[in-house]
């Protein structure tokens, strides 16, 4: 823990307002504290992890959220050192960090100023369930596009999420930038050490955190991001259930019974297990009439009881089902451009390189796109044309506040 954090953040009032003042530290670039002041501070989420706040910083005016964590002293927090590694236009930014004394004796607690989002896919599904409509297609086009291309990014780095669900996906429904959030379970996977199993949140669990592995990869978050995908599909879970077994069950309903094969690729240790013979149920049945086939296509290969054969995030952004995004005349409902979807990196362009041309649509090559650089803000580079606006109708702007995180799961042990 830095030393030079203040532990004791200074308060006072200007026009009525109570002001906090603090010592931060920039979220990326060199340790050099700085004071940071924000006001209007309210509770807009909370859980085991800790409490989220909604403030707004003096000097710049934007609303921030504050993740306020307990800080174990024995180890460095993993979500603050992989929140600093990222810089991502569908990653939510790490503006600051600080620490702050708790009112026990010796109590620290790790403060995340995080860039504020208003919505998120879960509440935006929500809404659209309640009237009994699914997303428009368009939208979920639009959403799983930046997902993948977020896991992409965060898997080259050998960073697994290890908690993709819809409420960790914050959205800006007038840019229609998704970002994804919640670090607090994500870890380095680092070959031949073992992770904790009992991570995920249910529904969105591969079946090999289900069947206990230890050794797995980075296809937990296709998994869960196939998952994602099928949901807003669907209006409702694919696999629900409140126990492992229940969910293996649901999954088993769909995917039929998993070969003796496909148990070893899960988990060795399995192999024996004698599980009921049910034949696959098509996928085309799972789904409604009306879902595009290349939906369809895309849902059955990420969710493959073997790992290695699930397609990558970056294979999955090239896939056919996100062609319409890549057509020069597609805009926004709202006559906004969409958002930067070609600005890749270096980065991201080394990843799988023969999928290049695929991923950068002719009308954004050139200066303008294709080798840009994502800009902090999410803003582009990338010289999308003007023409017809995707979807129907812009989702809903539910201006209640986001949870920036806050409905995520606990930080993890150390050494999880």
């Amino acid at each position: 823990m830095d030393s030079t954090i203040a532990p004791t953040p200074s308060v006072h009032s200007k026009d009525g307002n109570k002001v906090t003042t603090v010592l931060a530290t920039p979220g990326q670039g060199p340790d050099r504290p700085q004071e940071v002041s924000y006001a209007d501070t309210k509770v807009i989420g909370n859980g085991s992890f800790g409490v989220v706040y909604q403030a707004r910083l003096l000097d710049t005016g934007e609303l921030v959220a504050i993740k306020k964590v307990l800080q174990d002293k024995r180890f460095k927090n993993r979500e603050l050192q992989i929140m600093r590694r990222l810089d991502h236009c569908n990653i939510v930014k790490l503006k600051y960090f600080f620490y702050s004394s708790g009112d026990k004796k010796d109590e620290v607690y790790l403060n995340l100023v995080l860039e504020f989002i208003p919505e998120t896919v879960y509440r935006v599904a929500r809404h659209y369930s309640k009237s009994k409509q699914t997303i428009p297609i368009s939208f979920i086009k639009l959403y799983m596009y930046q997902l993948f291309r977020s896991l992409a990014y965060i898997h080259s780095l050998g960073i697994c999420h290890r908690d993709i669900k819809p409420q960790n996906l914050l959205l800006d429904p007038e840019t229609g930038v998704l970002k994804l959030c919640d670090f607090g379970s994500a870890k380095l996977l680092i070959k031949g050490e073992p992770n904790v199993s009992y991570i995920c949140s249910r529904y969105y669990r591969a079946p090999e955190l289900i069947f206990g592995a230890t050794d797995y990869t980075t296809m937990i978050d296709v998994w869960s991001a196939g998952c994602v995908l099928a949901e807003l599909l669907l209006g409702q879970p694919i696999f629900p259930g409140d126990s492992g077994v229940d969910q293996l069950v649901e999954i088993i309903k769909v995917l039929g019974t998993p070969t003796k094969e496909q148990i070893r690729e899960m988990n060795r240790n399995y192999t024996e297990f004698k599980f009921p013979q049910i034949k696959a149920h098509p996928w085309q049945k799972v789904f409604r009439a009306r879902t595009p086939p290349e939906a369809i296509d895309l849902v059955s290969r990420l969710l493959e009881y073997t790992p290695s054969a699930r397609t990558t995030p970056l294979q999955a952004c090239a896939h056919a089902f996100f062609d319409e995004l890549r057509e020069p005349g597609t805009r926004l409902p709202n006559g906004r451009d969409l958002p930067p979807l070609f600005n890749f990196t270096e980065q991201e362009l080394s990843i799988q390189p023969h999928l290049n041309s695929i991923l950068i649509p002719p009308h954004a090559r050139g200066s303008a796109a294709g080798s840009a650089v994502a800009s902090p803000d999410g803003s582009s580079s990338s010289s999308q044309s003007k023409g017809g606006a995707i979807g129907a109708a812009s989702p809903p702007d539910i201006s209640s506040s986001s949870m920036a995180g806050a409905e995520a799961s606990s930080s993890s042990a150390a050494t999880a």
